[in-house]
């Protein structure tokens, strides 16, 4: 049976099932299932798909590669139970994988005469470790030595040079027993893969009496044959003799076991809550740091170490978590590159929008973009290929696999509630579910992947939590973290050492407003909060007064306000704005003419270029905000006032920068929405149809084209595909002439209608807004 008629023999849930799981075959959709099938033995198409095939299913398909042809059920059945690492049967692993071979178009034909698809086995060049045939082992070879070496290993027999040798070699048992120990040690080491190896003068002529060497013996006799001049390779006859007929060895029908320590569940969502509540929290402190004080972009992009350093510390964080707290609200859009020609690091408006938001809310963007992005903070601090620093924000932090990485072992550690897997144990079970996809990248983005989860809170104790479950398949996971985040408190207890202490998690504002008139001491289980001249002024500064102070610490706190703390803000606030500056370049104002000449004879206003204008003022060639810093620096407090003499308040004003919206990934859990499946497989059977049937164009119908609104049109549109009927349609062409079709309508998306189209014997595509009106046929 042809591949191509085996296809077009599969029913419609079938090919809708093969297009879902392959959604490569149909972008764009083929006119016809014949190019379906082609299709579907493209390299590329082929190599995608065994990628996506298990330890197990990939040696069912590397055991059918490895034979001259079809291949019945038992005969592979006994292949695989002699591969098996187990005394297990293997009728019901192999039974789900040919099952799941069959759906991937990956095997075809009955039980009698199972054969791979088209391509198949070209791409699997080496299956199972096994070398290439001899006829293809030796097709380089002279035909004088073919002829000499078949004379020496199969004497009498007829036929070309390369096909007696084949032959001898079909039963290499004698050959094989021919050879030194020594010879036979050098075969073991090629037996179970790789099958090649490097030899000095590969392709020299020896006989076998002339062999000296093991090698020698070997290439005499064919038992390896010379693919370079330093390399050969063993035929496959030979090394399927050696491994006793079997393909593999130590095969697992199963995943292997997941090993390490148990957790308790509820403790372990409660540590995952409590860490994805900090992670919140910390980007929120970031992007609030950043809208003040941004640092700036890298000519090459990306951000600078000492940034990275400075944001770290401000965050009380271990770098790489930093990098990774800034990759996830980069990639989420709540900052981007803005601020003009050099550019600086801002908060976007989405952050405004996404600050409001419930906190649960807030940790299921992060971390479903976390999930979803291309880029590795892990890789912050590493250098590339020229030896270059990887900077946080950087273009070559990007890596395709990363997404799948993640989900993969995420997916690894849903598969054990309840357990925290060891590194080495989630590695083993990736590589038997994707054994194609290995390599030290992989693993090393597999350990980003497990440090990042803890860090973000997705797991907790090492072992997957419930909204982390629910992240991954899809649930509500925002519903299901929401009872286990802690409490926000409303109030801070204030001490005589001007400090304060939150005895919990602070709500969104006090947060805010502790953090503007207090230094963060020390963080933890309680917070502790510093204040001091220069903390107080900093709120004087964002434009409260001295007497609000007091009064929102009294509100918020639970316990009386010190008498020193009261002192202090009242001291501050006394002294604040006394001096103002403004716009001389810069000048320096003051009711009291005494403050101003102990300013004028400081040694250290020297450098200020100050002359006196008047009793009370100063003027200054400096510029008002370096003249503010300067007297700061000298123990006044200034503040910066207006041409109209209002005290500009500046601190406050945080800045932002127009980001791109984060990208969404909207996918089924088979990868292709049902939908587009069903309208795919009926453009095909209606392009295959058309094809088989080689069916002439017909005549539009006469009379007035179909006119009518645009929402009516789309709606007749949506339910003929629905039904599978035909339509009469009226369409402008591109010249903008009205014409009229008869069309079977397949798919419609991103503004085009996909159908078989009977006035033109053809599958096209037409632009929705060209459709003038639809009618029934």
């Amino acid at each position: 049976m042809e591949f191509t008629e085996w296809i077009r023999g599969r029913t419609d849930g079938q090919l809708r099932a093969l297009v879902s799981a392959r959604p490569e075959l149909i972008t764009p959709v083929p006119a016809h299932l014949e190019g379906l099938a082609a299709r579907a033995g493209s390299p590329s198409a082929i190599g995608r798909v065994l990628d996506r095939l298990d330890r197990f299913t990939l040696a069912v398909v590397e055991t059918l590669a490895a034979q001259d042809g079809p291949l019945s059920k038992d005969a592979l059945r006994d292949l695989i139970g002699a591969a098996l690492d187990d005394s297990s049967a293997p009728e019901p692993a192999l039974k789900a994988a040919l099952g799941r071979l069959y759906e991937l178009a990956l095997v075809y034909g009955p039980d009698e005469a199972l054969e791979l698809g088209p391509g198949v086995r070209k791409l699997l060049d080496d299956p199972a470790g096994l070398g290439p045939r001899a006829l293809d082992a030796f097709r380089h070879h002279a035909p004088e030595q073919l002829e000499e070496m078949a004379d020496d290993i199969a004497p009498g027999t007829e036929g070309s040079g390369k096909e007696r040798l084949a032959a001898a070699l079909s039963a290499p048992a004698a050959l094989i027993e021919s050879v030194s120990p020594e010879a036979k040690n050098a075969l073991d080491q090629l037996v179970w893969g790789p099958p090649t190896g490097r030899v000095p003068n590969a392709r020299r002529e020896v006989r076998v009496g002339s062999a000296r060497s093991p090698i020698e013996e070997l290439l005499a006799r064919g038992l390896l044959a010379a693919t370079g001049e330093e390399s050969v390779t063993l035929p496959r006859e030979v090394g399927l003799h050696l491994r006793g007929g079997r393909v593999h060895r130590g095969l697992l029908a199963v995943p292997p076991p997941l090993e390490g320590a148990a957790r308790d569940r509820k403790l372990a969502d409660r540590t995952a809550a409590g860490q994805a509540f900090s992670f919140v929290r910390s980007v929120e402190e970031l992007c609030e740091r950043w809208s003040i004080e941004p640092p700036g972009v890298l000519r090459t992009g990306g951000l600078g170490v000492r940034d990275l350093k400075r944001t770290a510390g401000e965050l009380d964080l271990p770098e790489w978590v930093a990098a990774l707290v800034i990759e996830v609200a980069h990639a989420a859009g709540l900052i981007a590159a803005g601020g003009g020609v050099d550019g600086e690091w801002l908060p976007t408006s989405g952050y405004d929008l996404w600050r409001v938001r419930a906190t649960e809310d807030r940790w299921v963007a992060l971390a479903a973009m976390w999930l979803q992005m291309d880029r590795v903070p892990g890789l912050v601090g590493d250098r590339d290929e020229r030896d270059r620093p990887l900077n946080a924000l950087h273009t070559d932090l990007r890596r395709s696999a990363a997404p799948a990485v993640r989900a993969a072992t995420l997916g690894v550690l849903a598969a054990a509630p309840g357990l925290a897997p060891s590194r080495d144990s989630v590695l083993e079970r990736l590589a038997w579910e994707q054994p194609r996809r290995r390599g030290p990248l992989r693993e090393q983005l597999t350990e980003f992947a497990l440090r990042e989860a803890e860090q973000i809170g997705v797991t907790g104790l090492g072992a997957l939590s419930g909204h982390g479950r629910a992240l991954v398949e899809g649930g509500d996971a925002a519903k299901v973290l929401a009872p286990l985040l802690p409490e926000p408190v409303d109030h801070v207890l204030l001490q005589a050492d001007l400090t304060a202490v939150a005895p919990g998690p602070l709500t969104s504002e006090l947060n805010r407003w502790m953090t503007l008139t207090a230094d963060v001491e020390s963080k933890g289980g309680a917070t502790v909060y510093r204040f001091s001249e220069t903390s107080v002024r900093r709120a004087l500064d964002a434009g409260h007064g001295g007497e609000e102070l007091v009064s929102m610490l009294a509100r918020h706190s639970a316990t009386p306000v010190p008498q020193a703390l009261s002192y202090l803000v009242t001291d501050v606030a006394r002294r604040h704005g006394r001096i103002r500056v403004g716009t001389a370049s810069a000048y320096i104002r003051c009711d009291d003419p005494a403050l101003l000449d102990q300013i004028t004879a400081d040694r250290r206003s020297a450098a200020l270029r100050l002359r006196r204008l008047a009793p009370t003022v100063i003027a200054s060639r400096s510029s008002r905000a370096a003249l503010v810093d300067s007297l700061r620096a000298m123990g006044y407090a200034p503040v910066a006032e207006s041409l109209d003499g209002d005290v500009i308040v500046s601190q406050l004003e945080s800045r932002r920068t127009e980001g791109l919206a984060p990208a969404r990934v909207v996918a089924s859990a088979n990868g292709l929405d049902p939908e587009v499946a069903t309208a795919a497989v009926r453009a095909l059977r209606a392009g295959d149809a058309a094809h088989l049937a080689r069916r002439e164009p017909v005549d539009a119908p006469g009379g007035q084209v179909p006119r009518g609104p645009a929402t009516a049109t789309i709606s007749a549109l949506q339910e003929a595909i629905k039904q599978g009927v035909r339509v009469w349609i009226g369409y402008l062409d591109s010249q903008g002439n009205a014409t009229s079709r008869i069309l079977e309508p397949a798919r419609m998306e991103g503004g085009y209608l996909t159908a078989y189209d009977e006035t033109r014997a053809a599958v096209h595509r037409f632009a929705l807004h060209r459709i003038t009106g639809v009618a029934g046929l």
